[in-house]
């Protein structure tokens, strides 16, 4: 079960880079599309969700590689 939850944490990991890859490739037009509209859903996207989801996704994997999860 140990060696399943190492491999979970890197999955996680790389979920969370790619999460931020595509995020960025997505709604990076968003950003510079001109409209009002767009503009403030890519400033919440990229300044508040993008940030809590690649972090939060990224501490779950490395507890998960270095055993935090033992008990």
């Amino acid at each position: 079960m140990n060696t399943l939850k190492k491999y979970l944490g890197i999955v996680w990991i790389a979920l969370a880079a790619a999460v931020a890859y595509y995020a960025i490739g997505i709604f990076g037009g968003k950003l510079t599309s001109g409209k009002q509209d767009d503009l403030v859903f890519g400033i919440i996207i990229f300044f508040i969700l993008l940030p809590m989801v690649v972090t939060g996704l990224t501490i779950f994997g490395w507890y998960a590689i270095t055993d935090e999860y033992d008990d």
